[in-house]
């Protein structure tokens, strides 16, 4: 970098020989990151360069290893707190589009983050890398959250990502250790490694693998019970008469209801009659079946579909049921309240033959008008499957085909069911999860 480069740092941000200049510094900055991301060595020219674009900005040259993780970086250095936080927040720093020094040092800081995140490298990973790259991840995350198509491949990515990272932790001595396995950070790739590989643990890495799983549990659990609370709940019943207490106290109505005994001379209002808002729902018994596709393909359904069968069986007036299928099936009922115990009995992998979960799910059908049979997978199926969706259907009980109920939304459906779902007047469901639970809680309403 020449003399006269440096000399442009000083200039007004107007000036368009420095405004050249920064660009110049930027793409520096973003052919470095593409050459570390698509080839993995260094190269020398660019790394002197990057080295001297961090200099002239202040910035540590630790932003330039990849080995030094952003919390760890942001430790040693806190003045870059707030810049992290505003790039992993999608927020445009002030000014930075009219100050070209400013763009160049976000740039320094996101490339760092997609480094970081997507410069995995090869060979073992230590359970304290494994955290490191998942908190790096979650920043970029953020930083790259944009539409929901695009936030479904990033997702879909990270996600490959992570399980390959899992693969090469070495997992099973990591469990072995309380300590090292109390530190992990439990993720769906970690727990779909975790259900795989219980049968082959014991001892301490078996008590680990089942405090991990518990933990995730719990913490989705959290998060599908907020969205299961705060979607509809059926209608108000106006039969039966409102609980006369405060919290239901109709204040605007009771207000205007009663201004004709408003006295003018004295200001005040006096009050004839209180009016309270209605508050019950009218709920009918209903019973739900969950049907689960527990191949190989589908733990991401499998884990966060049996956590939302807990949550529904725990509501009033709601019989759930509970069927995990691969080309045998398995009543999982006795166990829908606890997740976590479901969990451990799955048996992931395997083929896939739907009819012998059907034999199973269709005596539960025993008030076709007041049953909703929910199916998840992919639909690699059996095609005689197809034929017992159209007798369900044709018997009154509600079908609901779900394709994907995972956080990303991401999901392959076999076209051919896909479409005869559709001509039965019984689309199949893919994307959030959020979807599926909109869907049964209008069917419980």
């Amino acid at each position: 970098m020449t003399d006269t480069e440096h000399e442009t740092s000083a200039r007004p941000a107007d000036d368009p020989a420095h405004v050249r200049a920064m660009g110049n510094r930027r793409q520096v900055l973003y052919w470095r990151l593409l050459a570390r991301l698509f080839d993995g060595e260094e190269q020398p020219s660019l790394e002197s360069a990057g080295v001297a674009v961090t200099e002239e900005l202040g910035l540590p040259a630790a932003l330039l290893d990849p080995g030094v993780s952003v919390d760890n970086l942001v430790q040693r250095f806190p003045e870059l707190a707030d810049e992290f936080a505003a790039l992993s927040g999608g927020r445009e720093a002030d000014g930075a589009e009219e100050d070209p020094e400013r763009a160049v040092r976000r740039a320094a800081l996101a490339t760092k983050l997609l480094l970081n995140t997507f410069a995995t490298g090869t060979g073992p990973v230590s359970a304290a890398q494994f955290n490191d790259w998942q908190r790096d991840a979650a920043r970029c995350r953020q930083a790259l959250d944009g539409d929901e198509g695009g936030r479904g491949e990033l997702s879909g990515y990270l996600s490959a990502l992570e399980g390959d990272l899992v693969k090469r932790m070495r997992l099973r001595e990591v469990l072995a250790d309380p300590a090292r396995a109390r530190a992990l950070t439990p993720s769906m790739s970690l727990i779909e490694q975790l259900l795989h590989d219980k049968d082959n643990l014991s001892g301490t890495a078996l008590a680990s693998a089942k405090a991990l799983i518990r933990r995730f549990v719990d913490e989705v659990a959290e998060v599908l019970r907020t969205q299961v609370e705060k979607t509809s709940a059926g209608v108000i019943d106006r039969s039966v008469p409102p609980k006369r207490v405060f919290r239901n106290l109709d204040v605007q109505r009771t207000v205007w209801k009663n201004l004709t005994n408003y006295d003018p001379e004295r200001r005040r209002l006096y009050v004839d009659r209180l009016y309270y808002r209605h508050t019950a729902r009218r709920t009918t018994p209903a019973r739900l079946v969950v049907v689960v596709d527990q191949s190989g393909s589908m733990v991401d359904s499998m884990v966060n579909c049996t956590i939302l069968a807990s949550i529904f069986a725990g509501l009033p007036k709601v019989d759930v049921h509970l069927v995990a299928y691969d080309t045998r099936a398995l009543d999982l009922t006795p166990w829908v309240h606890d997740p976590f115990e479901v969990l451990l009995r799955t048996r992931l992998g395997g083929g896939t033959d739907g009819t012998a979960a059907m034999a199973l799910a269709r005596p539960k059908i025993a008030d076709p008008d007041n049953t909703v049979l929910v199916w998840i997978s992919d639909f690699y199926d059996n095609p005689a499957l197809m034929d017992d969706f159209r007798a369900v259907h044709r018997s009154g009980a509600r079908l609901i085909p779900v394709g994907s109920v995972n956080s990303s939304g991401r999901g392959s459906v076999n076209p051919t069911f896909r479409q005869h779902l559709k001509e039965l007047g019984t689309p199949v469901i893919s994307g959030h999860i959020r979807k599926l639970v909109f869907e049964l809680k209008n069917f419980l309403a």
